[in-house]
């Protein structure tokens, strides 16, 4: 074939193309919620490596400028077209039926998944997409809440997630005064247990030298941080929060530092609810310190009880029942009251699927910690009033017995208790036969 003939059949095919993106664009701009799903079949159906990615950039950004209700239609169509083939799915039982092997066994697997994971695999080949899938997610729980039916939606998602997240891609950085600005204001508004009040408080955090913040990061995120925690260095266990966070206090020398008090951890991105960083995050943190100061001895945090008080006016009993109305008088009650019911709250009360009720705990103890302390009056924050009268808990993380803790916890339901803690089950349980 001529030179000439060559470019000429270029120059043509680089037309079609020019027309496929154009007709595609005008497809997008304006596409209902219904439409919009149709051009993900569209998607899905193997177009060029160009008109492809044109294709899932132009379903992305159509998706940003969906409004509630609209993006609520979106994912309701996707739910409905996109879940599991049931005739593929069916003739790939028939053959592991028939012949159960490796080969037919991984057939069966694929068959099984949704095609709505496919379809968010060409999502993401666009550049730039992972950020706008995790809103899109976000947005996604968000609409649960009035349509439960796309759980299953949602659990491809996370799925997916679980693997482009894991630890391999994050990436741990220390948070100080030095840190890009932009990032630093982040820290600011994702800060979800003790509110940082301005940048004054934050400097405090970040740039003393007894204090610490660390962040996990995703190659695909540079700029999000997606969990951070903060720690104090101190010579004790901390029994209360305000001699934390109040700007009088006097710093510690880092060298005399023994105690490292993990007392905030706040998961900064919704839209990957459920992917599990902070067992990883406080692992690793706990590698670092101990190369930076290896006169550390303890590991514990200063944590919060989000749901002690919505438990105890439900679930308390007897004398309880009396202080618990006390309590919501904003009359004082006694540490040696209020502790046996938080601790009868923490290790007795169950989750449905398992493991404490409480979120913080079930966290923490499935991380291997063991509870070691309860505070009374450890929070006098509005928060922590309305979540649990004021009572924080410290976990202790015993290097030597995190991963029993941990087993047993996983295998057995099993809370690893201090002995304070146990005093305070039997205080409780005598009062009661009383």
């Amino acid at each position: 074939m001529r030179t000439s003939d060559l470019l000429y059949d270029l120059l043509a095919k680089v037309s079609e193309v020019g027309r496929s993106l154009s007709s595609l664009s005008e497809r997008a701009a304006g596409a209902s919620p219904e439409a919009l799903a149709g051009l993900c079949q569209d998607l899905l159906t193997g177009r060029g490596e160009a008109t492809g990615l044109a294709l899932a950039r132009q379903i992305l950004e159509r998706v940003k400028v969906l409004s509630t209700a609209e993006r609520a239609a979106f994912f309701e169509a996707l739910r409905t077209r996109f879940g599991v083939n049931p005739e593929r799915l069916r003739r790939a039982v028939e053959r592991w039926q028939a012949e159960p092997s490796d080969e037919a066994a991984r057939a069966l697997h694929a068959a099984a998944e949704p095609r709505a994971q496919e379809l968010i695999r060409q999502l993401n080949r666009v550049p730039g997409a992972t950020a706008t899938l995790v809103a899109m997610r976000r947005d996604l729980i968000r609409a649960m809440a009035e349509n439960p039916g796309l759980r299953g939606l949602d659990e491809d998602f996370r799925h997916l997630f679980g693997s482009w997240f894991n630890r391999g891609f994050l990436e741990l950085r220390t948070i100080d005064w030095s840190t890009p600005a932009a990032i630093l204001e982040k820290i600011i508004r994702y800060e979800a247990v003790h509110a940082i009040a301005d940048w004054d408080d934050l400097r405090r955090r970040v740039a003393a030298p007894d204090r610490r913040l660390y962040a996990f990061f995703h190659p695909a995120l540079t700029q999000e941080p997606l969990i951070f925690v903060e720690v104090a260095l101190t010579e004790a266990i901390p029994s209360a929060i305000g001699p934390i966070l109040t700007e009088e206090r006097p710093e510690l020398a880092p060298k005399r530092a023994t105690t490292a008090v993990f007392y905030s951890i706040s998961n900064c991105q919704e839209g990957l609810r459920g992917v599990s960083f902070g067992n990883f995050l406080i692992k690793q943190v706990v590698e670092d310190l101990q190369a930076e100061f290896p006169g550390l001895r303890t590991f514990v945090t200063l944590s919060p009880v989000p749901g002690l008080r919505a438990w105890a006016l439900e679930h308390a009993v007897g004398e309880e029942q009396a202080m618990v109305e006390a309590l919501e008088s904003d009359k004082a009650v006694a540490a040696e009251a209020l502790a046996p019911l938080a601790a009868r709250y923490l290790v007795e009360a169950r989750h449905p699927r398992g493991g404490a009720l409480d979120p913080v705990a079930r966290f923490h103890l499935g991380n291997g910690a063991r509870l070691e302390q309860i505070n009374t009056g450890a929070d006098t924050s509005e928060r922590g009033r309305r979540n649990a009268w004021g009572v924080m808990v410290n976990y202790l993380y015993d290097l030597d017995h995190i991963e029993k803790n941990h087993e047993a916890y996983a295998e057995e339901g099993a809370i690893a208790t201090a002995s304070q803690v146990r005093r305070l089950l039997k205080s409780r349980r005598t009062a009661a036969s009383a």
